[in-house]
């Protein structure tokens, strides 16, 4: 009788902390943990590695093929379905370049977030509503489920090729070596949550951070679409300031109020309390903490574009990440050097006094 009052106390569904209390709990049991970690160091982590992590050559093999596909899968819709799509909307050049980025970024990330919702929402699993849950009963030797697989090899594979992507067929933008640094931080957490079966949270951070990308996405194409052909269209100029102001709250409630008081609770607190010495606990945490702290970062260009509309120093939703025009060649140079290009894969590569250019955008690329 005793252990079914145990067991039902366990499983209660906890109510979600608030900041204070994800604070003071958050930080004193990490304190605690330092305290009381006396074998920490190089021989631990090694020694944890080996007896917790699962990852076989196979789930690596799977993961370079699907890295490679989307890639290859990325070029072919770029150049066969967006960009002959940006030709006959006859978009403006630049918008034209980057219109095929965010189409695909948009049709990715709102497959992706349709399916974590329907794990999340249309399953059994009570992560969302009790995210304490994602380390009830956690095991080193457990299985991971079909349906959680499928999702992990698909974000994993996408970061992976997302990284390419990034240096290679990407915009260059005044905060692309912080979305590199967010891919390769983004690409670990996926790994090692898979190699160490903290598979049940991680679906859970992933679907707190997809459906800020579909309306980021989403209003990069309205942006792009309101100028066709020479003609100003007044219903995406209305649906792009609606996604904007859509993406900016999602941003704070998904990213800046439940990530942290649901994930961060859940991994620095609640994680010890269901198992105690829990594998690569610091490790883990820091890197949710870090990209916290990118989320904080990236919410300050959201402020910086709010700031910027209400105060009249922009008359329409633009990305305050995109270099400005003049910091770009003048026309003049434009035209000079516009007959001296070349194609590569259907994005067509640039010089312009020594600038190096991707679709006719200077990408400026400092690493």
């Amino acid at each position: 009788m005793e252990a079914e009052l145990q067991e039902q106390v366990v499983t209660m569904v906890q109510p979600m902390p608030g900041y204070g209390e994800l604070l003071v709990k958050g930080f004193s049991r990490m304190n605690t943990a330092i305290a009381e970690c006396t074998d920490c160091g190089f021989e631990l982590s090694k020694r944890t590695l080996l007896e917790n992590a699962s990852l076989t050559a196979t789930e690596g093999l799977l993961f370079l093929i699907c890295a490679v596909a989307w890639t290859l899968l990325r070029k072919a819709t770029s150049r066969y379905l967006f960009q002959p799509l940006a030709r006959w909307c006859d978009l403006p050049r630049r918008d034209a370049a980057k219109m095929p980025e965010s189409a695909w970024k948009l049709t990715f990330y709102t497959a992706s977030w349709s399916y974590s919702t329907y794990l999340l929402f249309l399953t059994d699993y009570p992560f969302f509503h009790d995210p304490p849950s994602v380390f009830y009963g956690w095991k080193a030797t457990i299985d991971v489920p079909k349906d959680i697989a499928i999702a992990y090899l698909a974000q994993c594979s996408f970061y992976g090729h997302a990284i390419y992507a990034t240096v290679y067929m990407d915009a260059w933008r005044k905060d692309s070596v912080v979305m590199l640094v967010h891919h390769v931080i983004t690409l670990a957490l996926i790994a090692f949550s898979y190699a160490f079966r903290y598979h049940n949270v991680g679906i859970l951070v992933l679907f707190l951070h997809d459906v800020n990308d579909i309306l980021l996405e989403f209003t990069k194409l309205n942006v792009y679409f309101k100028n066709r052909a020479g003609v100003r269209h007044k219903l995406n100029d209305v649906v792009s300031n609606i996604g904007c102001c859509s993406f900016a709250i999602s941003w704070f409630w998904f990213r800046l109020y439940w990530f942290p008081l649901k994930v961060l609770y859940a991994t620095c607190y609640s994680s010890l309390q269901s198992v105690p010495n829990i594998p690569f606990y610091f490790f883990f945490n820091i890197l949710l903490l870090i990209l916290t702290l990118m989320n904080i970062y990236w919410f300050l260009y959201i402020i910086l574009l709010v700031v910027k509309v209400l105060t009249g120093q922009v008359s329409e939703v633009n990305d305050v990440r995109e270099y400005d025009i003049e910091d770009s060649p003048s026309p003049a140079v434009y035209k000079k050097y516009n007959h001296l290009h070349s194609s590569k894969d259907g994005y067509e590569i640039h010089r312009v006094d020594g600038l190096r250019q991707r679709n006719g955008i200077i990408v400026h690329k400092h690493l």
